[in-house]
């Protein structure tokens, strides 16, 4: 099961993202998007947060307003930041994320932890997350198939680019 939130609509359509347990975040480990960027409490048991940026967006492409909704959300979906002020929370793109064979269900290191940035989240902020839950929707999503479906997409454009050429 996976849980899709709407980000702040002023902000734009974009879709926040993250799975029902540790084995959910495997998946979603395993069959990410160039596009998607985790958030996770920093040294806390939390929710895999993701944010899915458009085409072509980065990083630094995140408003302080989309930063703030997946922060926010990542802190209330942790038992223990959900419970103490001042926590930090980190991001990174989906691709500097790094699976070991030796790493636990659900847990994660990084290629390159330069690429790893971090967000001091003061306080929960009822509002923020009471707003997203109220755009929450559960879904089963064929992770792989999509992914799948979306290589497919970028071969074929490279064809019609290269067939232009």
């Amino acid at each position: 099961m996976v849980f899709y939130f709407k980000a702040r609509p002023e902000a734009g359509d974009y879709t926040i993202f993250m799975g029902l347990d540790k084995y959910e975040n495997e998946e979603l480990i395993k069959y990410g998007f160039p596009e998607d960027i985790w958030f996770h409490v920093d040294k806390m048991s939390s929710a895999h947060v993701y944010l899915r940026l458009h085409k072509g967006q980065t990083i630094d492409d995140i408003s302080e307003g989309v930063l703030e909704d997946c922060a926010q959300l990542v802190k209330a979906n942790s038992i223990q930041g959900n419970k103490v002020n001042n926590i930090d929370v980190v991001y990174t793109p989906w691709a500097n994320l790094k699976k070991t064979a030796s790493m636990d269900v659900g847990q994660v290191g990084f290629h390159n932890p330069k690429m790893v940035r971090t967000v001091k989240v003061e306080k929960r902020i009822n509002e923020i997350v009471n707003r997203l839950n109220k755009t929450k929707v559960e879904r089963k999503p064929d992770l792989k198939a999509e992914r799948e479906a979306a290589n497919a997409a970028e071969r074929a454009e490279r064809k019609l680019q290269l067939r232009d050429k």
